[in-house]
């Protein structure tokens, strides 16, 4: 069950169109939580398939996600698809890059001032 959960708290909901989507819990009863999605459509779920939002997380996302509040499935998901929409396509994990493929040129990031930052870098 989500113990986290109480009324007002903002969660994530498993949603078959978008994957997952947020909202806010409008009632708990048991093991049901009534989530109201930013999409406008109010949801009945089950406690076990919701998860935390970090409502301190920026809108644009982070460069490392250990620095999430919460590191699960629709948090990651979330954090990647913000840096996506900026063309941020390399996000870490700690010592891990995720690497997304944007489907198109970004000159941004292999132009000669990028390279010179990394040129004999430690890895």
């Amino acid at each position: 069950m989500a113990f986290w959960a109480t009324v007002g708290s903002f969660a994530w909901v498993e949603d078959p169109d978008v994957a997952w989507i947020d909202g806010e819990v409008l009632e708990v009863k048991g093991e049901e939580l009534k989530v109201l999605c930013t999409s406008g459509k109010t949801v009945l779920v089950k406690a076990s398939n919701v998860y935390a939002k970090d409502t301190e997380a920026p809108p644009c996302g982070v460069d490392d996600m250990t620095k999430l509040a919460y590191l699960h499935e629709p948090g990651v998901l979330q954090n990647l698809r913000s840096r996506y929409d900026m063309n941020e396509i390399y996000t870490y994990t700690g010592n891990i890059l995720i690497a997304v493929n944007p489907f198109t040129k970004l000159p941004h990031l292999y132009d000669s001032h990028m390279m010179a930052q990394y040129k004999g870098a430690a890895f």
